[in-house]
């Protein structure tokens, strides 16, 4: 007998940034959301936005909770994050707005020091979500 696959399905959302390479915004599969790395582009204009690390990662933040939403979820049903900065010197500004957007939800967390990110960004977040 042949074992039962879950289907995968494709979410996309107008209100984050397209993908700038050959993968999609996030695959639900089951009751779970897989969520690509979101970088501070905006949705618009596909321009990088912010300067510092903590402005970027309120733009990857936004961008990473359209996502959510429309794949039916939102940031207090993510379990996972893993956050990549190209300098660890931003962790502590990273962190604070971070904490932010999640509020009193604590989802289990990585964060790693990269050498550099797609289009010269100071932070990526990608994350799994429950539906």
């Amino acid at each position: 007998m042949k074992p039962m696959s879950m289907p995968l399905e494709t979410v996309h959302s107008p209100q984050a940034p397209a993908a700038i390479g050959p993968y999609s915004q996030a695959q639900k599969v089951g009751n779970l959301l897989f969520c690509s790395g979101q970088i501070a582009l905006d949705p618009r204009t596909q321009q990088m936005v912010g300067s510092t690390a903590a402005e970027q990662a309120e733009q990857v933040l936004k961008n990473l909770a359209a996502v959510l939403h429309a794949g039916g979820a939102s940031l207090s049903r993510v379990a996972r994050t893993t956050i990549y900065l190209v300098s660890m010197a931003d962790f502590a500004a990273v962190n604070e707005v971070y904490g932010r957007h999640f509020g009193d939800h604590k989802p289990a967390r990585a964060t790693v020091a990269v050498k550099e990110l797609p289009k010269n960004g100071l932070v990526e977040i990608d994350c799994i979500a429950a539906l």
